[in-house]
């Protein structure tokens, strides 16, 4: 899609909804709009039905954290118009304990992605039908995508084929930073040869990763 028609949809969006569009702007060839809160529900109905529009497919939503914001969450909606080949991505932006209206009325593919970033983010939805956990294990605390979220702590739930039951383990990740510099092969793994390997450069008479001499 040309940056003129992104153009062109982003002035008529501003024409017929200025008084909830915060923003609009075009950036790597995507037209991104961020609008108030309250009023999601209206602009995205209006994006589905009016027939400059119709976006009729919400391919995605998801969550973002920023914990230095007083609205520390946005949430980003990704909408696809097969009538007109457009795309178009909506933002609205909320903290901890302020829900965003559920879009359940609106697409029906939206609780299962809200259920999605209540799950991992803590955002609530009002009015959706059926906000629970959909990735995390029974009995989980926390919400793991968020920035300040530890990982260590918690426990992970499983099935024990030996004990032929279900059982609680403690949840140990590593927090160690490792600089990737696609070259070195992982530490204990000389033997194999890894996509990147081959760039490296051997010293002189040196077996290379993963011969046999």
């Amino acid at each position: 899609m040309s940056d003129q028609a992104l153009q062109e949809l982003s002035d008529h969006l501003q024409a017929r909804l200025a008084d909830v569009i915060l923003s609009a702007g075009i950036e790597l060839g995507e037209l991104t709009i961020a609008v108030q809160r309250p009023s999601i529900v209206r602009v995205m109905t209006f994006l589905r039905d009016d027939t400059s529009c119709q976006f009729k497919q919400l391919m995605d939503l998801c969550g973002a954290d920023y914990p230095s914001r007083e609205e520390r969450f946005d949430v980003v909606y990704n909408l696809l118009s097969l009538k007109h080949n457009f795309r178009i991505r909506v933002k609205v932006s909320t903290d901890e304990d302020t829900p965003v209206p559920s879009l359940a009325e609106v697409f029906s593919a939206a609780p299962w992605f809200e259920r999605e970033a209540w799950d991992l983010y803590g955002i609530f939805f009002s009015d959706h039908p059926d906000l629970r956990r959909i990735l995390t294990d029974y009995g989980f605390e926390g919400h793991p995508l968020r920035k300040d979220f530890p990982l260590t702590g918690y426990v992970e739930l499983r099935y024990d084929d030996e004990q032929k039951r279900v059982v609680y383990e403690p949840v140990k990740l590593t927090q160690d930073f490792r600089s990737f510099d696609f070259l070195s092969p992982w530490e204990g793994m000389t033997n194999v040869m890894l996509p990147g390997d081959e760039k490296a450069e051997a010293p002189k008479g040196a077996a290379q990763p993963g011969s046999n001499k």
